[in-house]
């Protein structure tokens, strides 16, 4: 008799564990019951679940590449554009959002090669990657109610000072995340006696 109780009870917690094992499955990608309940509860931040490496509806039909890079960086990758964050970014599965230090949940609506396409145009460059010394980080600018979600372009540029001595120039741009638009471009103050070659 207590052979019997003793395997209906481990046969039981087995059970119980692979049950909680199979909803625990999907955080990674967005789906399953375990993120369906978190989300029903309002999600880890109000906003969703926390992101995890996987793949991520991004909204309209879009999915980026989401991927838990050293010091807890993430990178969100969309065809052969890329973005950095130190964010908290989370899903709910129809969309990627984070909480602004003001307590506003933005949404991510703007890819990071949506926005790495207008800063390029901006600036008038052609390419944007690690080897040209160019990076694109997605993170939050402004302060107060002014705060918003942006991605900053950042590179080095060649230029001509007075079209005869050879500088390099630290330029940015910010495209907010949101709307796409062009929150501002950042160049050193002596940019105006400088020309800038088309790259």
């Amino acid at each position: 008799m207590n052979k019997t109780i003793m395997t209906f009870v481990l046969a039981s917690v087995l059970m119980l564990s692979l049950g909680f094992v199979s909803a625990q499955q999907g955080v990674a990608d967005g789906t399953g019951p375990y993120h369906d309940e978190v989300i029903a509860a309002g999600g880890q931040n109000g906003t969703g679940l926390k992101v995890q490496t996987g793949i991520y509806n991004a909204g309209e039909g879009k999915q980026i590449q989401v991927q838990i890079a050293e010091n807890n960086r993430i990178k969100l990758r969309i065809g052969d554009s890329e973005a950095y964050s130190e964010l908290n970014i989370s899903s709910n599965g129809q969309k990627l959002m984070t909480k602004l230090s003001n307590g506003r949940n933005a949404e991510i609506k703007i890819m990071p090669n949506t926005a790495s396409e207008t800063a390029l145009q901006r600036l008038r460059l052609k390419v944007c990657n690690e080897t040209r010394n160019c990076t694109i980080e997605l993170k939050q600018v402004g302060e107060g109610n002014q705060s918003r979600l942006a991605y900053e372009l950042q590179t080095q540029r060649q230029s001509k000072v007075f079209g005869l001595f050879n500088s390099q120039m630290q330029v940015r741009a910010q495209i907010d995340a949101e709307n796409g638009e062009v929150i501002q471009v950042k160049k050193p103050w002596w940019a105006f006696l400088a020309t800038e070659p088309e790259e």
